[in-house]
């Protein structure tokens, strides 16, 4: 949050990929609105990003990031490959960039129309200063191209894992019999700033066992209580890139059918893992996931995916925007050495006990590497 992380190789390798697929799209002038790739690539990390902001990125000549005028010297300090366009809040920003690029004349530009920064109202305007009569939908482009990580951003993964394991251990060992919900995240939280994290796009996601599956909650001011059981999933984040990970707390006591399941759960993600190898379909995942689901005698349970791709992510999400490309039972999508993995084992309301594990993998050139290395339980705390 207080500088670029990237070298300009880097950055001109990107800038490079995305024109590359603008010609193959017959793109003269793209226009990227999602805050992940405004970042990817000019590496701008700030929390400016609730306001808009337009990187012009024309077939050949300088980039052109249009944002809010007082945002000038974060960008001077961070942004060293596009020109900066300021415009004061009296006018629109759509108005603004209409200028910029009416400036350019474009034959055909290229819109990321399902970004959160690109608005309907922001559309319309566009629409009425520039007449748009040809235009193409981009909204894949970078997200395409991030799926795979360098090597910059793979140490920026491994970084962020640290921090992820420092903030569990942490919380596991705030946790007790009485202990405050707010005590048990300061704790994890503090341990993640100390171990190199920034603020992650959300969480940490702590929850006692009466709201586990309450998906994007977090702690509330209650206590636990022995015998009860606590929710953790968290992030690590380092410029930006997330390694989450999730443990399942027990509090004095674990249930036989709690222990059972664990075993199952930890079965069940060692195959996921073992499943990423370079040209298998995300669904082969998956059924990997499920074949020892169905063999402990659970062909009932489904699950949505059992992982996702995961890294570059701006608030509120560590996914890299607002969907997420799932390890489903129906993706096609194909796997790629450079990728990056939340993997998911969840067991809840399954009638046979309950267990979660979850944790962070980057598939390498010698398969699966684990990031996220916290011990995987079943975990008993006093």
């Amino acid at each position: 949050m207080f500088r670029n992380p990237f070298s300009d190789n880097e950055l001109s390798r990107r800038a490079a990929a995305v024109r590359a697929e603008m010609a193959a799209r017959d793109i003269d002038i793209a226009v990227l609105s999602a805050p992940e790739s405004v970042f990817y690539l000019t590496g701008l990390d700030h929390w400016g990003y609730f306001a808009p902001h337009h990187l012009i990125v024309p077939a050949d000549g300088e980039m052109v990031l249009v944002t809010r005028a007082m945002e000038r010297v974060t960008i001077e300090n961070q942004v060293r490959n596009a020109r900066f366009s300021g415009h004061s809040d009296s006018v629109t920003p759509a108005s603004h960039l209409a200028r910029e690029l009416a400036a350019l004349k474009g034959r055909r530009l290229g819109f990321e129309v399902a970004s959160t920064g690109l608005t309907f109202a922001a559309g319309l305007d566009l629409v009425g200063a520039l007449g748009l009569a040809d235009w193409a939908d981009i909204t894949t482009l970078t997200h395409t191209l991030r799926l795979v990580k360098s090597e910059e951003e793979q140490a920026l993964m491994r970084a962020a894992a640290k921090a992820s394991d420092a903030g569990t251990l942490a919380a596991i060992a705030a946790i007790h019999d009485g202990a405050a919900e707010a005590e048990v995240a300061a704790e994890c939280t503090a341990a993640m700033i100390r171990a190199g994290s920034n603020p992650p796009g959300f969480g940490p996601f702590i929850r006692p066992e009466h709201r586990i599956a309450e998906e994007h909650t977090t702690w509330g001011d209650g206590t636990y209580k022995a015998g009860g059981r606590v929710m953790l999933e968290l992030a690590g984040c380092v410029s930006r890139y997330h390694a989450p990970m999730g443990r399942l707390i027990h509090i004095g006591q674990i249930r036989d059918e709690d222990a059972a399941m664990a075993e199952i759960s930890k079965r069940a993600f060692e195959a996921s893992l073992n499943g990423l190898r370079p040209g298998r379909k995300a669904r082969e995942v998956y059924a990997d996931w499920q074949a020892v689901v169905d063999d402990a005698g659970m062909a009932h349970y489904r699950r949505h995916h059992c992982g996702y791709l995961v890294g570059l992510g701006m608030a509120p999400s560590w996914t890299g925007g607002n969907s997420v490309t799932g390890l489903r039972h129906d993706s096609d999508l194909e796997l790629r050495e450079g990728m990056t993995f939340h993997l998911l084992s969840w067991f809840t309301e399954t009638g046979r006990g309950d267990y979660f594990v979850s944790n962070t993998a980057l598939l390498g050139a010698n398969g699966p590497e684990l990031l996220t290395k916290a011990p995987m339980g079943p975990t008993v705390v006093r």
